[in-house]
């Protein structure tokens, strides 16, 4: 099992590195006006997508790092929570970037809606090198498959830590297709 839970893990540290590669050359050049342009409907610039992928995985930091020694004491609510397969896989699914349904997300994610400074792109660069590097620091005996976590967002929700790490990585994905719409939309 550990084998596996270790194959999840280089996949989402495999795309969240993709992400920040993508970020880097699709967004690297553009400058403050454009990394802010908002589309017609309303929705987030290329700045607010990136603002908001730093803001939601920086509440992760404390999950992750409590993991760096090995296996925290479990919740009661993680020891018994009778849906985290279901959280998991529903999650997985819907913030897919396959899925193109609008979301809302919670007060606590929202990006900032003044302009943001052209900085957001070495931001979130050094951001996901932080990422990742506190996924890779999870212990080897936790058990990414069983270890049950609850979700910095709500605390009614919990998901294996196997789970976690996918939708950390699909997430970017999403917003990472947001902001190239963005751009293409002109």
């Amino acid at each position: 099992m550990i084998q596996q839970t270790n194959e999840r893990a280089k996949h989402a540290i495999n795309t969240l590195e993709e992400v920040t590669a993508a970020v880097r050359a699709a967004f690297g050049s553009l400058s403050t006006e454009e990394l802010n342009r908002r589309p017609h409907d309303g929705g987030w610039s290329v700045a607010q997508c990136l603002d908001h992928l730093i803001t939601i995985n920086t509440l992760y930091f404390p999950l992750l790092d409590s993991m760096r020694v090995g296996p925290p004491t479990p919740t009661a609510w993680e020891r018994f929570s009778p849906l985290s397969g279901m959280f998991g896989r529903l999650l997985v699914k819907t913030l897919s970037p396959d899925s193109r349904k609008k979301l809302k997300t919670t007060r606590n994610a929202l990006p900032a809606s003044s302009t943001i400074d052209a900085g957001i792109i070495d931001r979130f660069i050094e951001h996901q090198s932080a990422l990742i590097e506190r996924v890779r620091g999870v212990a080897p005996t936790v058990d990414h498959e069983t270890r049950i976590v609850t979700s910095p967002l709500a605390g009614i929700v919990t998901y294996s830590l196997a789970d976690c790490l996918t939708l950390l990585a699909v997430h970017e994905q999403r917003h990472l297709a947001q902001a190239k719409r963005v751009l293409t939309a002109g």
